[in-house]
């Protein structure tokens, strides 16, 4: 069985946290580990696993390698999506890296929680099994109450102990009628999680989809293979139908069963969901950060860098980031996509990036901006090396606080270590790299008419970035 990482979303209910270019299944939001991390973390003690594959978006190519090799997980391929088309393609490209058509993909969202284990991997030894016969096997979430944000699957008839045939996929209801699903007692949430093999679920869309199916071959054979990554063609895949796997497949398909699962599900869809799942105080509040509250209830404070005081609030998310701030009515956050779209519209940063922004060698922090200067705070992880560039309208100062810096720059190179500094030219072409076995920290303090991020001509880089 071959684990399907699906790492697609950009998590913009959660803004601020989550953000485009870091969205929320790459952040540590109910423990030390993060949503991607978590998801193959929970599989650990099934048995006949794979290596997995993860599908990401092309710009998370490096914060995805980064957090699998922290926990020692070695996918057998990082499927790189140039453009977002859906979950259908997503699976299809993995079905066709599928080693077999008989290998069963257990496809699953980076971005869930699954407080029971042990009732997951019990509903998982099931579909494995019916995948086997040729089923396409979704999990149904036994809903706890009404819910309007998620879609529901309607059973049909018991088809084996515990798993029934797919009667209907039903769009997100209103309350009245996510109130009547749930005393029925035959609809089920949409978990988005699936098992089949790849060769029952290329058949299936060959059948519903074809068009979708030739494309996804197309890309993938004109792919490129990039160090752990495998780039799809970006012409080729953004002529792709872009559909969900239910639109795609399971609504069409005779194949269909719904495994119940009551396992503490939470898709962690907003700041609501997320407090959820947190755990909370004795007056309901669900605490992160350096956080002072007073005469406050049924409230999530998360506080990234500032102390955060509350007084005389309820059932409010109060959200701090190094750049921004978000408060909102806990039964509004929905919207807080709004907010996202309005930030795009004006063109401001804060909507795709953070103040600190990870790159494969390291990350930096934004401390100060100004019109002709900025200040940053560089950490370049022992053994890397950033490209060899030039800037057409800026100048850089380097200052080593901490370890050692290898520095290439007019074709001459120089060791600089803590308290020591070297100043880089505009238009000089230059290099940094640490070669010691600590982290290098550097203050750069840049100057210049124009310091955006786009003025970089690269000449090499061993990250293969253009």
């Amino acid at each position: 069985m071959i684990p399907v990482i699906l790492s697609g979303g950009s998590g913009t209910r959660l803004w601020p946290l989550s953000r485009g270019q870091y969205p929320k299944q790459f952040l540590p939001l109910v423990s030390k580990h993060t949503m991607v991390q978590e998801t193959l973390s929970r599989l650990d003690g099934l048995a006949g696993l794979q290596a997995p594959i993860a599908v990401c978006n092309e710009d998370h190519r490096f914060i995805m390698a980064e957090q699998l090799r922290e926990i020692e997980a070695h996918p057998a391929a990082i499927i790189l999506e140039p453009v977002g088309k859906n979950t259908a393609p997503a699976v299809a490209v993995a079905a066709l890296t599928a080693t077999s058509e008989n290998d069963v993909l257990l496809v699953l969202p980076a971005d869930h929680v699954i407080a029971d284990t042990e009732a997951f991997h019990q509903a998982v030894v099931q579909a494995r099994k019916m995948a086997e016969q040729g089923f396409l096997v979704t999990f149904g979430i036994i809903p706890t109450e009404p819910q309007t944000g998620y879609g529901y699957i309607k059973s049909g008839d018991l088809l084996q102990e515990n798993a029934f045939n797919v009667a209907a996929f039903v769009e997100k209801p209103n309350m009245e009628t996510a109130t009547r699903y749930v005393q029925s007692g035959d609809y089920f949430w949409n978990s988005g999680m699936f098992a089949f093999t790849a060769g029952s679920f290329l058949r299936e869309l060959e059948k519903f989809n074809p068009k979708m199916l030739s494309v996804c071959k197309q890309a993938l054979a004109a792919a490129k293979t990039d160090l752990d990554f495998v780039r799809l063609d970006k012409t080729l895949f953004s002529s792709c139908p872009a559909d969900s796997i239910d639109y795609a497949v399971m609504e069409k398909t005779d194949k269909a069963v719904v495994i119940p699962l009551a396992a503490g599900w939470n898709d962690v869809g907003s700041w609501s969901a997320l407090w959820d799942v947190i755990p909370k105080d004795a007056s309901g509040n669900a605490i992160s950060g350096d956080v002072l509250a007073v005469d406050s209830s049924n409230s999530f404070i998360y506080s990234e860098n500032k102390l955060v005081t509350v007084i005389g609030i309820s059932d409010l998310v109060v959200v701090e980031t190094s750049d921004a701030v978000m408060v909102a009515s806990k039964d509004k956050v929905q919207e807080v996509k709004q907010i996202v779209d309005q930030l795009k519209k004006l063109g401001r940063s804060e909507a795709q990036t953070h103040r600190k922004v990870y790159r494969p060698w390291g990350h930096y922090d934004s401390v100060d901006n100004g019109d002709r200067h900025q200040t940053k705070r560089i950490v370049v992880k022992p053994g890397a090396k950033l490209s060899l560039q030039k800037h057409h309208h800026r100048a850089e100062h380097w200052v080593v606080v901490k370890g050692t810096a290898l520095v290439s720059k007019g074709g001459e190179q120089l060791l600089i270590t803590e308290n020591e500094s070297t100043f880089i030219p505009l238009g000089v072409v230059h290099c940094l790299e640490n070669p010691g076995v600590i982290p290098l920290e550097i203050v750069e303090v840049q100057s210049g008419s124009y310091l955006g991020e786009d003025d970089i001509v690269r000449f090499g880089d061993q990250y293969g970035r253009v």
